[in-house]
């Protein structure tokens, strides 16, 4: 797969879009998923990039998540901003990865991703619960590269 427009349809895109939607409306949090082709760099350090680049280390709480995927490389990041790593474990970044980990070995990206987003939104929700002045400070469409 050399082409990450085949990695996911546009109605897969469409219900990872609305797995950010609902999960969002439980927390505070942010998410957003970034999907390019490949990097010339170390997927970490690439994720610190377009996590910068989407400005997710810009809201209020500093409670932002982005999962980051690379299609040819066959690897794929989360990394949450500094209110979230100050308050949540490695538990949940584990189980955020597994999630989405177990269904990418079978080829179902799109599960995959609502998969994490779903466990990120549920966890969020628990140390950033959603309060009815909270605005959605991020867009919540897949970026890509």
């Amino acid at each position: 797969m050399s082409n990450i427009e085949d990695f996911l349809t546009k109605k897969e895109e469409e219900e990872i879009v609305e797995a950010i939607r609902i999960a969002e409306n439980k927390t505070s949090g942010e998410i957003r998923v970034h999907i390019e082709r490949t990097t010339d760099k170390d997927v970490y350090e690439r994720t610190l990039d377009v996590f910068h680049l989407l400005k997710m280390d810009n809201t209020k709480e500093r409670n932002g998540v982005l999962i980051y995927v690379a299609v040819d490389d066959k690897a794929f990041v989360i990394f949450g901003d500094e209110g979230i790593n100050n308050i949540v474990g490695s538990e949940f970044w584990n189980s955020t990865r597994d999630k989405i980990a177990s269904q990418f070995k079978l080829g179902k990206f799109k599960q995959g991703l609502v998969d994490g987003i779903t466990e990120a939104g549920r966890v969020l929700s628990t140390h950033f619960p959603w309060h009815h002045n909270d605005t959605n400070e991020l867009d919540n469409t897949i970026s890509k590269g």
